[in-house]
């Protein structure tokens, strides 16, 4: 009866928000909170909740205090570079742009961030689409498949489970599997490739000077700084000082429009790689390069807890770039919007975790289906963990799969002569399918800043990041990895 429930309640939820018939937040609350109920475990709902409020708020923390720092280098322009290069790539042609979304997605995931992958990536690309009046969910969906294949990175987190789970080495799961993870890449850039002579023939190609020209300034001489959900306006040209700076996306609107679909500025992305904005702070190039790299090493070597890190990150980004109290307000004032839209998103994901888990329902859909594997596919157990951590990565956490789930097939795997490490690799095909769950809080960063619906998101990229899993998992045979 869990086990039935427990798929139901998944289903009801994706069912309801791609029909569009409730909000993510409301969804993640509501639906696990009903079938609790269905349980006959409602007295005990607050108990699963503070539970898995528990598990992620140092999660949503992250989010928080990550979203604050890289929304400031992106205010003083760090990341101005290599937008202008993705630029001058692009040229203003669709499909260069889908390539370039693919390619720019790819790098900045090597620090192993979903979510700080997903603010660089809509914060370079996004006025690209919006000027282009191209498809947005292309967009995301494209970014999140990349980083998916590269969530693989030892330390992107799963691989890291999967050895920890099995006790065995992180290295000698990842190292073999570069081949086929390779493909991977190459074939979410392929499939980029596609994409973009779809979205070519759709809207044309113009000219990258057609494509930067702007529109008048309103009367009010906002200028718009950053891009997506992470806009702000700054009234009157004064600066961040003025103290008038205010989120752009799902904010009040009194300085521009904040709904990306309205004319005017607002619709101008390009105002976001104004290089005169009164953010910049150019003296302070390396300073902010060096902060980051330092930031981003001290993540992968695990000196501190990330959301440590990125605590004390942001408050020294916000005082070494804006000295003065009423820029450091204007500048959290900003990013407020997004900040509160995310860790409201995680914190909701936190009832459906929690109730998932504390029901018994996630442990008997896992038992059902490790149970359901035929005899006869023993000795095919690695083919028959990597077509499973497509749907179990999506439909649960990591920590629950990996955890809970991978270390019963790989005893499963040994009584047939399955090594171990096979069993591992094909236990991480399933990224680029699992960075669009619903239970992954950067993808709430990505859909967010976007200004795409979850449910629009996921009715486009679920077919095509179950073919780039497949691909991986295809290639790693062919190549004899698993």
């Amino acid at each position: 009866m869990l086990t039935i429930l427990g798929f139901a309640m998944i289903a009801t939820f994706l069912v309801l928000i791609m029909m569009k018939k409730m909000s993510p937040i409301a969804a993640l609350v509501l639906i696990p909170a009903l079938f609790c109920v269905f349980v006959g475990k409602g007295a005990h709902l607050g108990d699963y909740v503070i539970d898995g409020v528990s598990s992620l708020a140092p999660t949503a923390a992250m989010l928080m205090f990550a979203i604050v720092y890289f929304g400031v280098m992106i205010d003083v322009g760090l990341f101005d570079p290599i937008v202008r290069a993705i630029l001058k790539f692009c040229k203003a042609d669709p499909m260069r742009v889908v390539v370039g979304t693919a390619l720019l997605a790819a790098i900045v995931s090597l620090d192993g961030d979903g979510s700080t992958t997903f603010m660089i990536t809509v914060s370079a690309m996004y006025p690209l689409y919006k000027r282009l009046k191209m498809s947005l969910v292309v967009m995301t969906g494209v970014a999140a498949m990349a980083n998916g294949v590269m969530n693989t990175l030892p330390w992107g987190g799963p691989t890291a489970r999967a050895a920890t789970a099995l006790k065995v080495d992180a290295t000698d799961i990842f190292v073999p599997m570069i081949p086929a993870l390779a493909v991977g890449l190459v074939a979410v850039v392929v499939l980029a490739y596609v994409l973009g002579l779809r979205e070519r023939r759709r809207v044309g190609t113009l000219t990258l000077d057609e494509a930067l020209v702007r529109e008048p300034e309103p009367k009010t001489e906002t200028v718009l700084v950053g891009a997506g959900a992470g806009a702000h306006a700054v009234s009157g040209g004064s600066g961040a000082g003025s103290g008038a700076a205010r989120g752009a996306a799902g904010g009040s609107g009194e300085a521009a429009d904040g709904d990306a679909g309205t004319d005017g500025a607002s619709d101008d992305g390009f105002q976001g790689l104004d290089p005169n904005r009164p953010t910049l702070r150019p003296r302070l190039y390396w300073f902010n390069a060096l902060l980051t790299v330092a930031l981003l090493t001290a993540m992968i070597m695990e000196l501190l807890p990330i959301p440590v890190l990125f605590l004390l990150g942001a408050a020294l980004a916000l005082t070494v770039n804006f000295p003065h109290i009423p820029d450091q307000k204007a500048r959290i004032a900003a990013h407020a919007d997004n900040v509160l839209n995310v860790s409201g998103m995680v914190f909701a994901a936190a009832v459906f975790t929690g109730v998932l888990t504390g029901t018994g329902m996630v442990d008997h859909m896992a038992n059902w289906l490790v149970d359901t594997i035929p005899d006869g596919m023993g000795p095919q157990m690695g083919l028959v963990t990597g077509l499973l951590s497509l749907p179990l990565t999506y439909f649960m956490s990591n920590d629950g799969f990996y955890f809970g789930v991978l270390p019963v097939l790989a005893e499963a795997g040994q009584a047939h002569g399955v090594s171990t490490l096979e069993i591992a690799r094909a236990s991480i095909v399933g990224q680029p399918l699992h960075m669009s769950s619903p239970l992954v809080p950067a993808v709430y960063v990505l859909v967010g800043m976007a200004k795409v619906e979850f449910g629009d998101h996921t009715r486009f990229v679920v077919k095509w990041a179950v073919l780039t899993s497949l691909v991986i998992l295809a290639a790693g045979i062919l190549f004899g990895i698993i």
